[in-house]
Protein backbone atom coordinates (compact mmCIF):
# COMPACT_ATOMS: atom_id res chain seq x y z
CA UNK A 1 0.00 0.00 0.00
CA UNK A 2 2.67 2.54 0.65
CA UNK A 3 4.80 1.54 -1.97
CA UNK A 4 1.88 2.22 -4.43
CA UNK A 5 0.87 5.65 -2.69
CA UNK A 6 4.11 7.00 -3.11
CA UNK A 7 4.42 5.77 -6.54
CA UNK A 8 0.74 8.06 -6.61
CA UNK A 9 2.83 10.99 -5.48
CA UNK A 10 4.94 10.33 -8.06
CA UNK A 11 3.01 10.73 -10.49
CA UNK A 12 1.31 14.15 -9.43
CA UNK A 13 4.90 15.60 -9.12
CA UNK A 14 6.29 14.53 -12.57
CA UNK A 15 3.03 15.53 -14.16
CA UNK A 16 3.52 18.94 -11.94
CA UNK A 17 7.05 19.60 -12.92
CA UNK A 18 5.94 18.73 -16.88
CA UNK A 19 3.20 21.63 -16.97
CA UNK A 20 5.59 23.70 -15.46
CA UNK A 21 8.29 23.15 -17.60
CA UNK A 22 6.23 23.78 -20.31
CA UNK A 23 5.05 26.64 -19.06
CA UNK A 24 8.76 28.02 -18.72
CA UNK A 25 9.33 27.08 -22.03
CA UNK A 26 6.16 29.14 -23.23
CA UNK A 27 7.25 31.77 -21.18
CA UNK A 28 10.60 32.16 -22.65
CA UNK A 29 9.56 31.98 -26.28
CA UNK A 30 6.32 34.10 -26.23
CA UNK A 31 8.75 36.73 -24.36
CA UNK A 32 11.60 35.89 -27.01
CA UNK A 33 9.74 36.17 -30.14
CA UNK A 34 6.10 37.35 -29.68
CA UNK A 35 2.45 35.58 -29.08
CA UNK A 36 1.99 35.04 -33.26
CA UNK A 37 5.45 33.90 -34.37
CA UNK A 38 5.35 31.33 -31.19
CA UNK A 39 3.88 27.74 -32.07
CA UNK A 40 2.45 24.94 -30.03
CA UNK A 41 4.68 23.02 -31.56
CA UNK A 42 7.91 25.24 -30.54
CA UNK A 43 6.82 25.14 -26.94
CA UNK A 44 6.83 21.44 -27.46
CA UNK A 45 10.36 21.21 -28.68
CA UNK A 46 11.74 23.75 -26.32
CA UNK A 47 10.36 21.77 -23.44
CA UNK A 48 11.34 18.36 -24.72
CA UNK A 49 8.12 17.31 -24.69
CA UNK A 50 5.15 15.87 -27.30
CA UNK A 51 3.22 18.26 -28.85
CA UNK A 52 0.10 15.96 -27.64
CA UNK A 53 1.74 16.32 -23.63
CA UNK A 54 1.44 20.24 -24.32
CA UNK A 55 -2.51 20.16 -25.48
CA UNK A 56 -3.00 17.64 -22.89
CA UNK A 57 -1.41 19.86 -20.19
CA UNK A 58 -2.98 23.35 -21.55
CA UNK A 59 -5.18 22.42 -24.43
CA UNK A 60 -3.94 25.43 -26.78
CA UNK A 61 -1.63 28.27 -27.31
CA UNK A 62 -4.17 30.82 -25.61
CA UNK A 63 -4.28 28.24 -22.63
CA UNK A 64 -0.70 28.14 -22.53
CA UNK A 65 -0.51 32.25 -22.27
CA UNK A 66 -2.82 32.05 -19.65
CA UNK A 67 -0.81 29.48 -18.14
CA UNK A 68 2.08 31.68 -17.74
CA UNK A 69 -0.21 34.98 -16.51
CA UNK A 70 -1.69 32.60 -13.76
CA UNK A 71 2.28 31.93 -12.62
CA UNK A 72 3.02 35.41 -12.79
CA UNK A 73 0.18 36.75 -10.51
CA UNK A 74 1.63 33.61 -8.24
CA UNK A 75 5.32 34.53 -8.44
CA UNK A 76 4.02 38.28 -7.17
CA UNK A 77 2.80 36.38 -3.74
CA UNK A 78 -0.35 37.57 -3.35
CA UNK A 79 -1.03 36.16 -0.19
CA UNK A 80 1.79 37.51 1.46
CA UNK A 81 -0.23 40.77 0.27
CA UNK A 82 -3.84 39.79 1.21
CA UNK A 83 -2.47 39.10 5.10
CA UNK A 84 -1.14 42.40 5.47
CA UNK A 85 -4.59 43.78 3.97
CA UNK A 86 -6.01 41.24 6.32
CA UNK A 87 -4.10 42.35 9.42
CA UNK A 88 -6.65 44.34 12.03
CA UNK A 89 -4.26 46.35 13.18
CA UNK A 90 -2.76 47.64 9.58
CA UNK A 91 -3.67 51.59 8.57
CA UNK A 92 -5.03 52.68 5.28
CA UNK A 93 -1.19 53.52 4.96
CA UNK A 94 0.07 50.27 5.66
CA UNK A 95 -2.59 48.47 3.48
CA UNK A 96 -1.31 51.46 0.43
CA UNK A 97 1.78 50.29 1.16
CA UNK A 98 1.03 46.66 0.79
CA UNK A 99 -0.86 47.22 -2.64
CA UNK A 100 2.11 49.21 -4.00
CA UNK A 101 4.65 46.51 -3.08
CA UNK A 102 2.54 43.92 -4.73
CA UNK A 103 2.22 45.45 -7.80
CA UNK A 104 5.82 46.03 -7.62
CA UNK A 105 7.02 42.57 -7.10
CA UNK A 106 4.73 41.88 -9.92
CA UNK A 107 5.72 43.94 -12.47
CA UNK A 108 9.33 43.44 -11.68
CA UNK A 109 9.40 39.61 -11.59
CA UNK A 110 6.61 39.77 -14.58
CA UNK A 111 6.13 42.55 -16.44
CA UNK A 112 7.36 41.09 -19.90
CA UNK A 113 4.65 38.47 -19.17
CA UNK A 114 1.88 41.44 -18.73
CA UNK A 115 3.10 43.21 -21.69
CA UNK A 116 2.90 39.44 -23.63
CA UNK A 117 -0.87 39.42 -22.55
CA UNK A 118 -1.78 42.42 -23.48
CA UNK A 119 -0.31 42.95 -27.06
CA UNK A 120 -1.66 39.19 -27.72
CA UNK A 121 -4.96 40.55 -26.77
CA UNK A 122 -5.10 42.65 -29.80
CA UNK A 123 -5.68 39.64 -31.84
CA UNK A 124 -6.35 36.83 -29.72
CA UNK A 125 -10.44 37.77 -27.76
CA UNK A 126 -9.69 34.89 -24.74
CA UNK A 127 -6.38 36.84 -24.09
CA UNK A 128 -8.20 40.05 -23.89
CA UNK A 129 -10.57 39.05 -22.15
CA UNK A 130 -7.87 37.19 -19.42
CA UNK A 131 -6.26 40.61 -19.25
CA UNK A 132 -9.43 42.59 -18.50
CA UNK A 133 -10.40 40.21 -15.79
CA UNK A 134 -6.73 40.31 -14.33
CA UNK A 135 -7.13 44.48 -14.56
CA UNK A 136 -11.27 44.18 -13.02
CA UNK A 137 -9.96 41.63 -10.23
CA UNK A 138 -7.32 44.20 -9.22
CA UNK A 139 -9.78 46.97 -9.64
CA UNK A 140 -12.02 44.85 -7.39
CA UNK A 141 -9.55 44.23 -4.55
CA UNK A 142 -9.33 47.71 -4.00
CA UNK A 143 -12.88 48.69 -3.82
CA UNK A 144 -12.99 46.38 -1.27
CA UNK A 145 -10.49 47.93 0.72
CA UNK A 146 -11.19 51.56 0.11
CA UNK A 147 -14.78 50.94 1.18
CA UNK A 148 -13.53 48.72 4.43
CA UNK A 149 -12.07 52.14 5.52
CA UNK A 150 -13.98 54.40 8.08
CA UNK A 151 -15.95 57.91 6.89
CA UNK A 152 -13.87 60.45 6.41
CA UNK A 153 -10.19 58.80 5.55
CA UNK A 154 -10.51 59.57 2.24
CA UNK A 155 -9.53 63.26 0.88
CA UNK A 156 -12.15 65.17 1.30
CA UNK A 157 -14.55 64.99 -2.24
CA UNK A 158 -13.34 61.83 -3.32
CA UNK A 159 -15.45 58.53 -3.72
CA UNK A 160 -14.30 54.55 -3.59
CA UNK A 161 -14.66 54.53 -7.12
CA UNK A 162 -12.41 57.69 -8.15
CA UNK A 163 -9.81 56.83 -5.71
CA UNK A 164 -9.65 53.24 -7.63
CA UNK A 165 -9.10 55.13 -11.05
CA UNK A 166 -6.45 57.23 -9.40
CA UNK A 167 -4.48 54.41 -8.28
CA UNK A 168 -4.67 52.57 -11.53
CA UNK A 169 -3.37 55.57 -13.07
CA UNK A 170 -0.65 55.88 -10.97
CA UNK A 171 0.40 52.22 -10.39
CA UNK A 172 -0.02 50.22 -13.79
CA UNK A 173 3.00 48.69 -16.04
CA UNK A 174 3.63 51.59 -18.35
CA UNK A 175 4.43 53.64 -15.49
CA UNK A 176 6.91 51.06 -14.13
CA UNK A 177 8.25 50.12 -17.19
CA UNK A 178 8.71 54.19 -18.04
CA UNK A 179 10.82 55.02 -14.78
CA UNK A 180 12.52 51.32 -14.61
CA UNK A 181 13.75 51.43 -17.92
CA UNK A 182 13.41 55.00 -19.29
CA UNK A 183 13.73 56.77 -16.30
CA UNK A 184 16.49 54.44 -14.33
CA UNK A 185 15.18 54.06 -10.87
CA UNK A 186 15.43 50.84 -9.06
CA UNK A 187 12.37 49.21 -8.42
CA UNK A 188 12.25 49.86 -4.70
CA UNK A 189 12.34 53.52 -5.94
CA UNK A 190 8.89 52.97 -7.69
CA UNK A 191 7.29 51.41 -4.52
CA UNK A 192 8.24 54.34 -2.30
CA UNK A 193 7.36 56.60 -4.85
CA UNK A 194 4.00 54.91 -5.61
CA UNK A 195 3.28 54.53 -1.56
CA UNK A 196 3.97 58.11 -0.94
CA UNK A 197 2.01 59.38 -3.73
CA UNK A 198 -0.75 57.07 -3.04
CA UNK A 199 -0.92 58.38 0.22
CA UNK A 200 -1.20 61.92 -1.10
CA UNK A 201 -3.75 61.55 -3.39
CA UNK A 202 -5.71 59.16 -1.96
CA UNK A 203 -5.45 59.77 2.33
CA UNK A 204 -7.60 62.69 4.08
CA UNK A 205 -4.69 64.84 6.04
Amino acid sequence: MSKRRYDSLRRVAQAQETRAEIARAARRLFVAQGWAATTVRAVAEEAKVSVPTVYAAYGDKAGLVRAVADAADISADPMATLAELEDASASPERQLAAMAAYDRRLFERSGDVIALVREAGRTEPALAAAYDEGRRGGDDTRTQVFSSWPDGTLRPGLDVRSAVDIYAALCNIDVYTTLTTERSWPPARVEQWWTETLARELLAG
